[in-house]
């Protein structure tokens, strides 16, 4: 093999594989995306959750928590801070949701009390049946 054909041959193989390296995301970006997975449920007893209490929970490949609120009931409510995705943490002591990252706090409603955070915590919907907790 001729050194001019194998350096043409070697600058084509680097030229396909830089295209191909950035064709593939640009067409991921554009192209719609796929079927979201079916929402699934969750379901907790009421007995594990005391008034005051939290529980944490994962619903949905999201970190949640469940809080019951003495005398407001049951609220569930992501654990990804809206500021740059830290994962809060329930306070008992202040009654409050946390965020260790940026000191970002939140209401036990998730309603944004000081800090960095532009928006309040995703409030999952839940509903309670018997002695049953049902989130989504």
């Amino acid at each position: 093999m001729k050194r001019r054909k194998f350096l043409k041959s070697l600058l084509a193989l680097l030229g396909s594989t830089t295209l191909v390296s950035f064709a593939y995301p640009l067409v991921r970006f554009i192209a719609p995306p796929s079927k979201k997975a079916e929402v699934k449920r969750l379901s907790l007893s009421k007995g594990d959750i005391p008034a005051g209490e939290a529980r944490e929970v994962v619903f949905n490949n999201t970190p949640a928590i469940v809080i019951n609120r003495p005398g407001k009931g049951y609220i569930a409510l992501s654990k990804v801070c809206t500021h740059l995705g830290c994962l809060v943490e329930f306070n008992k002591e202040k009654a409050r949701l946390i965020c260790p990252c940026h000191a970002g706090e939140f209401s036990l409603d998730g309603k944004v009390l000081s800090g960095p955070p532009p928006k309040p915590l995703t409030e999952f919907p839940l509903r309670v049946e018997g002695e049953s907790i049902i989130i989504g």
